[in-house]
């Protein structure tokens, strides 16, 4: 248990680097008073452009995956056993601390660019299996949102599939814990979406292009 505890930790501390709150604050505003008040990369990228979106994007990405090598490193030779179990518990944390930074007062984003870091660092079909549902709902409908839910849906599922096929090497009991860990993610990503959820039952939920429409 005191491992669990310290990857949730060291991803934490990882998800604190709010990567469009500093891009925002070199640019002299607070990303959180503009828009939709979320400091995530939707946010980031209709209120300050592409670029500001970009690197949201992959600072929130990559605080993930180094947060999950760094529980490798710490734990790959002493607990190899269930190391993936503990890098999802890193990845957890650094959602944690994504959507809730103690030094902004609890206000941070929604963690799905973080949630892209679990995925490449968690498994290469799941991932690619997620990217492809988000590009075609996203390019389909412009909801990022719709996208980034089904994004879970998909990790669910793929986790499920092949967790239970054997894929993992895991024991049935730290299977689920990870099953129960990946839910519970899932819950708090539905969860912070819920304001979106209400729009997109209502056909009235934002969408957001890559380019301007002319």
């Amino acid at each position: 248990m005191v491992e669990r505890l310290i990857c949730l930790l060291i991803g934490y501390v990882c998800g604190l680097f709010q990567t469009s709150y500093i891009y925002g604050r070199a640019h002299g505003i607070d990303i959180r008073n503009y828009g939709s008040g979320n400091a995530g990369t939707t946010n980031a990228l209709r209120t300050l452009g592409a670029k500001a979106g970009a690197i949201t994007f992959l600072g929130d990405c990559f605080k993930c995956v180094i947060a999950v090598l760094i529980v490798r490193v710490i734990f790959g030779n002493s607990h190899q056993d269930i190391i993936r179990l503990l890098g999802l518990y890193a990845a957890a944390g650094t959602i944690l601390g994504h959507n809730f930074p103690f030094y902004l007062k609890f206000r941070g984003g929604k963690g799905i660019a973080a949630t892209a870091g679990l995925l490449i660092s968690f498994d290469w079909r799941i991932s690619l299996a997620a990217l492809i549902v988000f590009l075609i709902v996203f390019l389909t409908t412009h909801y990022v949102s719709l996208g980034s839910l089904l994004v879970y849906v998909v990790f669910l599922a793929g986790l499920a599939c092949l967790g239970q096929m054997g894929a993992f090497g895991m024991e049935a009991s730290a299977l689920h814990e990870m099953y129960i860990l990946a839910f519970l993610l899932a819950v708090l990503a539905f969860y912070k979406h819920r304001a979106n959820i209400g729009r997109l039952l209502h056909g009235n939920e934002n969408k957001t292009y890559l380019k301007k429409k002319k």
